[in-house]
């Protein structure tokens, strides 16, 4: 079974640019991958515009030829639609809170400050967005009561 996430920045302009992807984004794997291998904002918008995912890798490319879809190399993030074939898929959002409204099992996005995750559209008793360094919610206190086992 796929545990989907949303990763995102936000733009200059205040929007809020995302992507699909499709496995493993609890934040034990997708939060820790993130943490590690895109923590920079440049590393970031470099991801999210390779446009949604299937799986997130430490490397976005790869150095040898033959990776796609059907044959992807080993810690190279999988595309749809540069691994195959697939039409360009990156949401824009005006704000937070409709990004939110809109997301997966867990939502991802890079600020100043490192990541942040928002976990099943959790939100404060003002109807706003609760988000969590991703630190803090890979723990194994944490992910339990998310309901999720720590190994």
């Amino acid at each position: 079974m796929a545990t989907r996430s949303n990763i995102a920045y936000k733009t200059a302009e205040g929007k809020i640019r995302s992507v699909y992807c499709h496995w493993d984004g609890y934040p034990a794997y997708n939060g820790e991958v993130l943490k590690r291998f895109y923590n920079s904002f440049d590393r970031a918008v470099a991801l999210v515009e390779l446009g949604s995912i299937s799986a997130l890798k430490e490397h976005l490319h790869s150095q040898s030829p033959g990776h796609d879809f059907e044959n992807p190399i080993d810690e190279v993030t999988i595309a749809y639609h540069r691994d195959r074939g697939e039409e360009l898929s990156i949401q824009e959002y005006d704000d937070i809170p409709t990004w939110i409204e809109d997301m997966e099992e867990f939502a991802y996005l890079y600020t100043d400050n490192g990541w942040i995750v928002n976990a099943y559209q959790k939100k404060d008793d003002n109807g706003f967005p609760i988000f969590d360094y991703v630190e803090t919610v890979n723990t194994p206190e944490a992910l339990k009561e998310m309901g999720w086992d720590s190994e």
